[in-house]
């Protein structure tokens, strides 16, 4: 079967081949256990006999395809270049598990694709049944309806409308798959955090220099806090937290793909917001592409690029579409973890309460995840528990310090959080 050219492996300007990672967690759907020796055969969609290659699991559930074709980097920094990304085709197996079929997962250069992927028992499903998702374009690429704006401020005055009394980070939210009407479209629980990161993997690219990523992520995070806090769509009488209409709020797809370099900012900067002076509630900020919807007094995520490429910082990116009176805030107030951040790094020399907590939550993480060293909770953050936290870190993709920051702290609790409790969703 020949392939459409948009599939076919390109060369960089320089008659260089460009490349990129994609790295594949394969978990229980209960439990967040690792699967080992699952199966992940990939092909270029739109080649579903072409099979490129096959890997398996290790014991943590992990498989990393490496140096697979993309299209030069270039074409992910103009609005007007070809498609920026290559798409693939997986199809995940494991003995007592349903199947699952990942239909265009994306591949940008030069950065490593994530793929997260749950699988259900088998006696949960119809003999021989497959899931299957089919992930859609980036919203910089396809067409998409624009957003319909709206105040970014809501009044909290209305007869009958909900607020929460504080800006909390929520540990789950629900999505609405599809726009609020459609009575017919399905709602998901997701964790908050991937929430984030699903959204800006959707919505713009992940070559982008670093403070672009930092202030779109802001942007997208202080819009959802928004529907969060004034309980936007429950006070209208709807059982969700938010939709993926980009007509109404941002672009989510089930199971698809992230990127490492959005993965480490949302892990850094998750419980930050954007505000106005003397305003309490995260402030609803829009956005549109710049280029082929314009939104003057907004942020464009093309225009934030090319702030980015000049060097300006995250703040005074967001400043400069949204106005000097716009900061960042942050809440230290992050729904079902164990403990909340102290507010300064654990390293090594540190004891107390905060140290045993964190080595209670490796101790029980490393009976789940082999590579990170058990230790005994003892209060003293000794060698042993740098060690630990350094095998976390490079486990979970964060700085490898041996240092407990706060990105570090609310990775483990996440991850924590996820192996010890057995949450349903339906």
């Amino acid at each position: 079967m020949a392939l459409p050219y948009s599939q076919l492996p390109v060369m960089a300007e320089n008659g260089a081949a460009s490349t990129g990672n994609l790295q594949l967690n394969v978990t229980t759907a209960s439990g967040n256990r690792p699967i080992e020796d699952a199966t992940i055969d990939i092909n270029y969609t739109g080649d579903p006999e072409g099979v490129l290659e096959e890997l398996t699991t290790d014991r943590e559930g992990h498989a990393t395809f490496e140096d697979l074709p993309a299209p030069p980097l270039e074409y992910s920094m103009e609005p007007s270049a070809p498609r920026p990304y290559s798409e693939y085709t997986l199809t995940i197996t494991a003995p007592g598990y349903e199947t699952v079929i990942i239909n265009s997962a994306q591949l940008l250069p030069d950065v490593t694709a994530i793929q997260n992927i749950t699988l259900l028992p088998a006696s949960t499903t119809e003999p021989g049944s497959a899931q299957t998702f089919v992930i859609g374009p980036n919203t910089l690429y396809g067409e998409y309806p624009p957003k319909i704006f709206e105040d970014e401020v809501k009044p909290m005055q209305e007869s009958g409308e909900i607020v929460l009394p504080n800006v909390v980070i929520p540990e789950y939210i629900v999505v609405h798959n599809g726009v609020p009407q459609d009575s017919s479209a399905a709602d998901y629980y997701v964790p908050y955090r991937d929430y984030i990161k699903n959204v800006a993997s959707s919505e713009i690219y992940a070559t982008w220099p670093r403070q672009t990523i930092i202030a779109n992520i802001l942007a997208i995070q202080s819009f959802t806090l928004n529907r969060v806090y004034t309980e936007w769509y429950r006070s209208r009488g709807y059982n969700f937290t938010i939709t993926s209409s980009t007509a109404y709020d941002h672009k989510w797809m089930p199971e698809r793909n992230i990127f490492d370099t959005i993965d480490q900012v949302v892990d850094e900067v998750f419980n930050f917001f954007l505000s106005r002076p003397n305003i309490k509630q995260p402030i609803l900020t829009q956005y549109c592409d710049g280029k082929r919807v314009t939104c003057p007094g907004l942020m464009s995520q093309w225009g934030s690029k090319t702030l980015g490429d000049q060097g300006l910082t995250a703040p005074e990116i967001l400043r400069s579409f949204y106005g000097s009176t716009l900061y960042v805030n942050e809440t230290n107030l992050v729904s079902g973890v164990p403990v909340s951040f102290p507010g300064y790094t654990l390293s090594n020399g540190s004891s107390g309460d905060e140290v045993r907590q964190i080595q209670e939550q490796l101790a029980a993480i490393a009976d789940v995840y082999y590579s990170i060293p058990g230790l005994a909770a003892d209060g003293i953050y000794g060698p042993q528990t740098t060690a630990s936290v350094r095998a976390f870190q490079e486990k979970f993709d964060l700085p490898v310090t041996g240092q407990v920051d706060q990105a570090t702290w609310y990775k483990i609790s996440a991850i924590y959080v996820a192996i010890t409790r057995i949450a349903e969703y339906n």
